[in-house]
């Protein structure tokens, strides 16, 4: 932090945002107090307020955050793959890599970050479930676009098949949490690959 007599104090917002990601990404939404935010952004509650709003409005900045740094390999992958069982892969693949961090908390915060909240906050869940939704109709969109070129059989459930996929990598996410290593991942996401190119 730094600032000029008269100018109050300044910080950096992108190092004041990967900070709170670490913290909410950690404990979860309800699990995350302001005192601890505050002390891993090198800010004092005010300042907080000021530059983000509410505690919920840091919150979903920081979705934003981890969705465009250490989340961003599912955007990336939509991006650049033109097949949707493609896409299956590499996200099951990626995931293997990415979840079971040995430098960031594990998993993914916008799967873990607010499973289980108080109806206060339900509307928080009900955001992050929004987002995951949201990818598996995106996933199933892509493996339709499959379907329909005939590089898929035509019987294919294509929403079964997106669900199926969303809900190995949720498991994936908590597995890792849970101490599952890299190659046990890899070892769930290739199961999960034979299962949908049956």
């Amino acid at each position: 932090m730094s600032g000029k007599a008269g100018q109050g104090r300044k910080f950096n917002i992108d190092d004041a945002l990967e900070a709170a990601t670490l913290v909410f990404w950690d404990s979860g939404y309800e699990g995350t107090s302001l005192a601890e935010l505050t002390k891993a952004m090198g800010i004092n509650p005010p300042s907080l307020y000021k530059a983000f709003g509410s505690k919920e409005d840091l919150f979903f900045s920081v979705v934003d955050h981890y969705n465009a740094t250490h989340g961003n390999f599912m955007s990336v992958a939509f991006a650049e793959e033109d097949s949707g069982l493609n896409l299956m892969r590499r996200l099951l693949i990626e995931a293997a890599d990415h979840y079971p961090s040995k430098t960031f908390p594990g998993g993914c915060l916008v799967i873990s970050s607010a499973v289980a909240v108080t109806s206060a906050n339900r509307h928080v869940a009900d955001r992050l479930s929004k987002m995951r939704n949201d990818n598996i109709l995106a996933m199933a969109e892509a493996l339709t676009r499959d379907r329909d070129a005939g590089r898929i059989p035509q019987s294919t459930d294509t929403h079964a098949m997106a669900a199926f996929v969303g809900a190995t990598l949720q498991g994936m996410s908590q597995q890792a949490r849970d101490g599952a290593s890299k190659e046990d991942l890899l070892r769930i996401a290739h199961y999960a690959i034979t299962a949908i190119e049956a």
